[in-house]
């Protein structure tokens, strides 16, 4: 059974890392030892049996850190099992269906042999960063449309796949 798993996460309001925090707790609770890290700090992936890798939704394309982080650690990725998830809509869709990836992550899944992949709703509320985020803000099409139990089975999928070996998500 897999012990240790890195759950590392792009994000810039917030949002991803709370969701990235979110699946490391159902984890831990699952008896895992889970490490959870802003993707860009990590430096080496080695010592973990698993990874779940998160990133913010903008306009289309993956939080930069979560791309640069599978990218900088293509190589021992490619060995561990491997899910991804992002976040992002500023709506009720993530709950309401399945929202496919972005091209650059569906390209990121065939190479890594990533077990899955799921779209959680996103969080964007007064205060975000950057220009845009603050006009969708103030155009009242900001919210927090994360689906926490959504999340929490989805975590608890993983969780049962890595526990077990059996289980597919």
């Amino acid at each position: 059974m897999p012990g240790s798993v890195l759950v590392a996460y792009g994000t810039t309001n917030g949002s991803t890392a709370g969701i990235a925090e979110a699946v490391a707790g159902v984890l831990s609770k699952e008896g895992l030892v889970v490490d959870t890290a802003p993707a860009a700090t990590v430096t080496d992936v080695g010592s973990y049996d698993a990874v779940v890798v998160g990133g913010a939704l903008y306009a289309g394309r993956w939080h930069k850190d979560a791309r640069r982080f599978l990218r900088r650690h293509r190589r021992a990725l490619a060995e561990r099992p491997l899910w991804l998830f992002s976040s992002g809509p500023l709506d009720a869709s993530a709950s309401e269906k399945d929202i496919p990836a972005v091209p650059g992550v569906r390209r990121a899944m065939v190479r890594l042999d990533a077990r899955g992949h799921v779209t959680f709703g996103g969080c964007l509320q007064e205060g975000a960063k950057g220009r845009i985020a603050r006009m969708i803000v103030r155009n009242g099409k900001g919210g927090d449309f994360r689906d926490f139990p959504e999340i929490e089975a989805w975590a608890a999928r993983v969780a049962d796949e890595l526990v077990e070996g059996t289980k597919a998500t």
